[in-house]
């Protein structure tokens, strides 16, 4: 049975090449002052064929050329924030073995319930590039906001359906807190009231943590539609912000690059840009998303939905900080 640290076949060497040669061009490199923070919804990141190419009556889908190329991809960071971590964590240790002891991760357990989709919320990080500052934590609405009145649909009157998880990491003299969080998908009605209680909380969070000199950012896969919809505006209700360079750019493999209307805004980056709340010695240079769909099975002719469940279906996307 191969292995996730076998050298691959020839031709996934050859896409494996291709695809290093684009994040190269993609995604800057490591250097002593940066700091390189991203986000990514890694569809069912659970069990794993180990097979170099999964066939149609294996499964899972999953296989080892696809978890090359995520693994290659995660490389590229000093901290990634991973939703859809599942039960099963077999590719999560494959990808762990594959990284080396330089790397670790930290997540939660499952979620219970049918909302919670039997899914963890994770960080995956470089040791020798970021280490955890002490923080670790689930954020929990108290029972006294819940138990408000009104006839405002739009609050929100039961916990999160998947709690939002908080790890402070340090780089050089910069703490910054990483809050990632998967909303839970269905109408719009639904969604909006955990992310106007996510807008709300942070608001406080972000002033409360610029009094020990700690940043806060939240990441992860939102579920919001689009820019100026009812959604979006509750999320940057109280002042979170998205920084210029992840504007307007596709966030999965289905969004069509070229009709910037049909994009989704499903997954984020932001902060507080101003006041009490702004960043500390943390100045953004550089963001965007990557694109791995053209280097991936390129021999192969796997739809676009079969990719997505062997890589994602959604792209991780970054942001590069001076420190």
């Amino acid at each position: 049975m191969p292995q996730i640290t076998d050298t691959p076949p020839a031709q996934v060497r050859a896409d494996l090449d291709v695809l290093t040669t684009s994040l190269n061009g993609s995604i800057p490199p490591k250097r002593l002052r940066n700091l390189l923070i991203a986000t990514w919804n890694i569809r069912s990141f659970a069990s794993l064929t180990r097979k170099w190419t999964a066939t149609s009556n294996d499964s899972p889908k999953r296989d080892l050329r696809g978890l090359r190329a995520i693994i290659e991809i995660i490389s590229r960071f000093d901290v990634i924030a991973v939703q859809e971590i599942k039960g099963d964590l077999r590719a999560l240790r494959d990808t762990m073995r594959f990284l080396g002891s330089d790397w670790d991760f930290l997540m939660t357990d499952v979620t219970g319930g049918s909302a919670g989709n039997n899914e963890r919320l994770g960080f995956i990080f470089q040791r020798s590039r970021v280490r955890p500052s002490g923080l670790a934590a689930e954020l929990v609405v108290e029972p006294e906001r819940l138990a408000r009145v009104g006839n405002n649909a739009n609050i929100l009157r039961e916990q999160f359906a998947r709690t939002p998880y908080a790890v402070s990491f340090r780089r050089g003299d910069a703490t910054v807190i990483l809050v990632t969080l998967h909303i839970k998908f269905g109408t719009s009605d639904a969604r909006l009231p955990e992310l106007k209680e996510i807008a709300d909380q942070f608001d406080d969070w972000a002033r409360r943590a610029n009094r020990f000199h700690h940043n806060l950012l939240c990441l992860g896969d939102f579920n919001i539609d689009r820019r100026g919809d009812a959604l979006f505006d509750a999320f940057t209700s109280t002042g979170l912000t998205i920084p210029q360079q992840l504007e307007d750019l596709p966030r999965t493999i289905f969004d069509d690059p070229g009709d910037s209307d049909d994009d989704s805004y499903y997954d984020q980056i932001a902060w507080f840009t101003t006041g009490s709340r702004a960043l500390i010695d943390m100045t953004v240079s550089a963001g965007g998303n990557f694109d791995f769909l053209p280097h991936v099975y390129t021999e192969t002719s796997l739809s676009r939905n079969s990719i997505s469940h062997r890589v994602s279906d959604h792209l991780p996307l970054w942001v590069e900080f001076e420190v």
